[in-house]
């Protein structure tokens, strides 16, 4: 088989193959009542995942070109025409026409293939199971002290935890939040995904920061939003630039992670803070504050949120106990104004009718416990050693090749590969060397970069990826 699809064709590879085979049933390549060449053999052969084989498949079996037989696999169908023969939707079409756009094909790939045991993983934002409070919940659990009922509780989320997240903000964020001024989500995306259905319309233009975890995220497409950004350096962003952008395409809402930024790691000043609330402020344009790391300092710097020194109610403040406990809690909360958390409950529970009452009850306790401060503190010493371990060894096997952005708190490490390297197929190398990470084209409009995850991997794991990232940039230069 000389023919192989192109993967940098705009078109899905599995479209690819099966526009391939269509062709050559129609000239007679693949003969009618004949077995097609296995799932495996052909993913083989054209060098892809078995599973492309098993969309294209699906395609050409919607189209009435081929059909599964047992013991037979996929041959080519004897009624190509359908005109005996009953059809099946084409599923693919309707997944691909669908308005809610699916993630990146590199994302898909990087999640599809994350949790394989032989990789190590600097792709994955969550915490890895050592840093997680997993013996404490445990704890928790076996109190048997859950005493809540199992029904739909109120649409803003459990009041005691409500209460719990406006100590806890007030505690290490000072921030001040009544019950009512707080909505309790599912993590922190779905707190973003509400805001901008509920708040926003297609069309209206929204800031986010380049490079960000916003700009990986297809709900601002799915939306119909116009995208525009503020370039991040090592100081993070120039408030000033949003002037320009706000006279030209009149912002209706910006996007910031201003405290050790995912994925820069950058600690935006308290100057540029106080800079960008007076924008807002001067402009009317609402900000929507995502705040998973400022808990994660390792230096004591400033790290008041833009909520804490928000005077005139122009924020709206997400956070969640993803990055400083575990993802499995699914406890996020967006804090604003009455009216609009309201709103954004309305729409939740037309979504998904509230949150789950043990989760909730699990995520006060956790939250309001004694302990919570020990993990805090334990979490941010082991995370800075997690980073010591990775930059020493970048130092000693990539120096010439990467540079990087210092974080002092978070979990996540900036590179630059100095040498213009295409990130992409430094990851499918990688991939096969036992190394994953994030390329930063899914997270901005510049190439040439990466983040490393430095909280996932055991430190055990950390030298070894470094190792054989360094032996996957090796062979790609040499």
């Amino acid at each position: 088989m000389e023919w192989k699809p192109d993967k940098n064709n705009s078109k899905a590879v599995y479209k690819q193959i099966a526009d391939y085979m269509e062709k050559g049933i129609q000239n007679g390549l693949f003969p009618i009542d004949k077995p097609l060449p296995s799932e495996r053999k052909l993913a083989e052969a054209y060098k892809v995942n078995r599973s492309t084989i098993v969309s294209a498949y699906a395609e050409l079996e919607a189209n009435g070109l081929v059909e599964k037989r047992r013991g037979s696999g996929t041959v080519v169908s004897k009624d190509i025409w359908g005109l005996a023969k009953k059809r099946i939707p084409s599923w693919n079409k309707y997944i691909e026409r669908g308005s809610f756009q699916a993630n990146m094909p590199v994302a898909q790939r990087i999640r599809n293939i994350s949790e394989e045991e032989t990789l190590v993983n600097f792709a994955s934002g969550e915490l890895s199971d050592e840093l997680m409070p997993d013996e404490y919940v445990r704890k928790i659990i076996k109190s048997g002290e859950f005493s809540g009922h199992l029904g739909y509780d109120h649409p803003q989320g459990n009041i005691g935890l409500r209460e719990t997240i406006g100590e806890h903000v007030k505690r290490y964020k000072g921030i001040n939040a009544k019950p009512e001024s707080i909505l309790v989500t599912s993590g922190a995306q779905q707190a973003i995904h509400l805001i901008i259905e509920c708040l926003l319309k297609p069309g209206d233009a929204v800031v986010i920061e380049n490079p960000s975890y916003h700009y990986s995220l297809p709900i601002f497409k799915s939306a119909g939003l116009n995208v525009f950004h503020l370039d991040i350096n090592k100081n993070g962003f120039n408030p000033e630039d949003l002037i320009d952008l706000h006279k030209k395409h009149q912002i209706k809402m910006i996007f910031l992670n201003p405290i050790f930024q995912n994925p820069t790691g950058t600690l935006l000043s308290v100057a540029k803070r106080k800079r960008i609330l007076d924008l807002s402020s001067e402009f009317g344009i609402p900000i929507v504050e995502d705040d998973p790391y400022s808990l994660l300092n390792y230096t004591g710097e400033d790290t008041a949120t833009l909520k804490s020194l928000d005077e005139n109610g122009n924020v709206l403040y997400i956070s969640s106990l993803t990055k400083i406990a575990a993802s499995g809690f699914r406890i996020g909360w967006v804090i604003g104004p009455q009216p609009v958390i309201e709103r954004l409950s309305d729409a939740k529970q037309q979504f998904d009718f509230g949150h789950s009452i043990f989760s909730q009850w699990l995520g006060n306790e956790f939250l309001r416990s004694e302990y919570f401060e020990t993990h805090i503190q334990s979490l941010k010493i082991r995370l800075e050693q997690k980073r010591d371990k990775m930059i020493k060894s970048i130092t000693e096997l990539l120096q010439d090749q990467v540079d990087y952005f210092f974080p002092h708190g978070g979990i996540h490490l900036w590179c630059r590969l100095k040498m213009g390297i295409d990130e992409i197929k430094l990851l499918e190398q990688s991939i096969e060397e036992g190394v994953i990470f994030t390329p930063g084209s899914i997270l901005g409009t510049k190439s040439g970069f990466m983040r490393l995850t430095y909280g996932k991997a055991s430190d055990e794991e950390i030298p070894i990826g470094i190792k054989r990232l360094a032996k996957a940039l090796g062979k790609i230069t040499s």
